[in-house]
């Protein structure tokens, strides 16, 4: 009886056991020596298992490990390595018991791949481990499933202390009994969230140098614009995936070509494709005023990653469209190695016109270096600058050069040391939304500030400069505008890191709707204007200071101007400033209104002109009567102003009296007394 009980004592201890070990599982050390040397067998790479190895038996037959590392075998120093959380196989009792074991599901918790990122390929790369067995997969375990959960890839350079890395990888792979293989998962680097799929049939055993028909299907909003689908023939070759007979869509754009990756050592990447429509950049519109006061930022434009993979790239494209500019058709061919990138392209037609030059890189040092040359002709300037740049202002035919070179890691320190020669010419246009001779003529009355901008347009027959800038300081000595009833000459600089423009012009109105083709007839201010401040909003003023500097020359420009306003055969300064000041008859006449006198429909159109001069011939009062015994008319006692009208000049006394002529002593005495001489 008591050796029941003790027998029953037993039993009851013994099915404890096997519930708890059940629950919680077998632990297995002896199986740790096994799997590794079995790891090692299969893939040639180095298995460490630091924390427990357990076999389950409850929902399902399980084996699980973790805390692991898989290094290559010659990998000493660690810098390619992979550690795992936990890992976990389902297998089935059936296929254990034949001898075959088949995985219903393999789960990969925490998966970490480290891997260097090399400056330099190197010449003889190390081999990857390979198998000592035969290759011909008839004793591999099959697997049903594999889910990885919560994997990260760190990418690390120690010497340039770059770091970087994608996180967040979760991925499922499920394998059919036909061999297909679907694998869907997603990721994340940075703060852009990526999401693929990928469909394959897989050839028998070996893969090695056999086509793998694949589907991918590849979303990334931060880095494409659209999503990408294509299909292509993957084959393996050593160190190289061969991409054959690529074909797809990036959002409503085919494409086709062929692709490679070299992955030993510095991965090396060549790619040529062809689209019928590629969409490489969208720009967000945004106000004109809103972009000049925005300052250029200091934030760091980091090209750190250039270092560290090389690639030779041709795109062909019959459109290419740079946010809302198409170009068509384009192909550009780029080259990256050691740090620095070369990209040029020829002949991209754009807007009735042709685009080529090139654009090269410099990462390789700690502050990136940039060139760039572009040509320009014969293209439309509104919708091209529109497209890039969001700038609606200029339309023509559109003809430039530009050379530059820069250093810098962000945008102001780019601008701040921007060296080189910019051409432009636009011909056969307007300035949208800007009257320049109305701004002219409104000069006389008041500064401006800004641009004064509406709905009218200045039609243009030609608007040219050159620059050249040094250290962000651009430079003109030949700024032209030639236009129907304008014309401006000029100089100044624009400070590109400031956003601010410094200019001296001569503005000159034409007189005859015959235009700029007769020289004699543009009639300028007398007095430069000057344009300064940010160029979103600039100061527009006469520069009054300009007369003082040169006298002389001030005094010759305003005696041209009289003569341009007035004619040759105008009776002199005492009908001229008659006419500013209130329309007077020319002299020996009945007294017409101003609109009837010769040169009246010219006077409408400097009003305000005549408002001004009016004002500063009212000082010289004292010298009426030395005027008037040299036979010049009277002056009116009152300057008209602004707000109350220009009163008519009496007609001279002697009505028969012979006119002074343009250069007669009488305008020579007060033109010297105005400007003091």
């Amino acid at each position: 009886m008591r050796a029941l009980k003790i027998a029953g004592a037993a039993v009851g201890a013994i099915l404890i056991v096997l519930v708890v070990l059940l629950i919680v599982g077998i632990p297995s050390g002896f199986l740790t020596s096994e799997i590794q040397a079995r790891v090692e067998r299969e893939s040639g790479y180095r298995l460490t298992i630091a924390g427990a190895t357990k076999i389950g038996l409850w929902p399902s037959f399980n084996v699980s490990m973790s805390d692991l590392t898989l290094e290559a075998p010659k990998d000493h120093d660690g810098r390619t390595r992979m550690t795992v959380g936990s890992v976990q196989a389902d297998v089935t009792l059936k296929s254990l018991w034949a001898g075959k074991p088949q995985i219903t599901e393999l789960e990969i918790v925490r998966p970490v791949l480290y891997r260097p990122l090399l400056r330099e390929r190197e010449s003889q790369a190390t081999p990857a481990p390979t198998s000592t067995k035969s290759t011909d997969g008839s004793d591999a375990p099959m697997i049903d499933r594999i889910k990885i959960t919560d994997g990260s890839m760190v990418l690390s350079n120690v010497r340039d202390r770059v770091e970087n890395r994608i996180e967040g990888i979760n991925v499922d792979i499920r394998l059919g009994s036909d061999r297909n293989v679907k694998v869907t998962g997603s990721a994340r680097t940075g703060n852009q969230p990526v999401k693929f799929e990928v469909k394959a049939v897989l050839p028998p055993a070996p893969l090695e140098r056999q086509n793998i028909p694949v589907q991918l299907v590849f979303e990334s909003p931060g880095a494409l614009q659209a999503p990408l689908s294509a299909k292509a023939e993957v084959r393996l070759n050593g160190n190289v995936i061969m991409i054959n007979g690529l074909t797809g869509t990036l959002g409503d754009g085919a494409f086709n070509g062929w692709a490679s990756v070299d992955v030993a050592s510095k991965p090396l990447v060549k790619v040529d494709l062809d689209f019928q429509r590629l969409d490489v950049a969208k720009t967000q519109a945004t106000s004109q005023d809103a972009q000049g006061t925005q300052p250029w930022s200091n934030a760091t434009i980091d090209l750190n990653g250039l270092n560290y993979v090389d690639f030779q790239v041709r795109i062909s494209a019959a459109e290419l469209d740079i946010g809302k500019a198409r170009l068509a058709p384009a192909s550009i061919d780029a080259r990256l190695a050691s740090g620095v990138l070369r990209a040029s392209f020829a002949n991209l037609g754009a807007y009735d016109g042709l685009i080529s030059g090139q654009v090269a890189i410099d990462a390789s040092t700690g502050n990136s270096s940039y060139a760039l040359a572009i040509d320009l002709v014969g293209v439309r300037a509104l919708p091209l600058l529109q497209g890039v740049a969001d700038f609606d202002k200029l339309d023509g035919k559109m003809q430039a050069k530009i050379s530059g070179r820069s250093s810098g890691n962000s945008q102001h320190a780019i601008m701040a040391n921007l060296t080189g020669t910019v051409f432009v010419n636009f011909q056969d246009g307007a300035i949208r939304g800007l009257n320049v001779a109305q701004m002219i003529r409104s000069l006389t009355a008041s500064t401006l500030s800004g641009w004064q901008e509406g709905q009218q347009n200045t039609d243009l027959t030609q608007l040219s400069a050159s620059f050249r800038i040094d250290k962000g300081q651009a430079t003109s000595n030949d700024l032209t505008l030639i236009g129907p009833l304008v014309k401006i000459t000029g100089a100044g600089t624009i400070d590109l890191p400031a956003q601010a423009l410094a200019f001296r012009v001569e503005p000159k109105l034409v007189m005859t709707i015959e235009g700029q083709g007769r020289a004699s007839d543009p009639v300028g201010l007398g007095v430069p204007v000057v344009i300064d401040g940010p160029w979103a909003k600039p100061r527009i003023y006469l520069d009054m200071a300009g007369i003082l500097d040169n006298p002389d020359a001030a005094y010759a420009q305003l005696k041209q101007m009289g003569q341009g306003l007035f004619g040759p055969n105008s009776g002199g300064l005492g009908s001229a400033l008659g006419g500013l000041l209130g329309g007077a008859a020319a002299p020996g006449g009945t007294g017409p209104a101003a609109g009837n006198a010769p040169g009246g429909g010219q006077l409408d159109q400097f009003g305000k002109l005549g408002e001004t001069l009016g004002n500063m011939f009212q000082g010289f009062s004292q010298g009426q009567s030395q005027k008037q015994s040299r036979g010049i008319p009277a002056e009116p006692s009152q300057a008209p102003t602004a707000a109350a009208p220009a009163v008519q000049a009496p007609a001279p006394a002697a009505s028969n009296a012979p006119p002074s002529p343009p250069d007669s002593p009488a305008m020579n005495d007060v033109l010297r007394k105005l400007f003091n001489r």
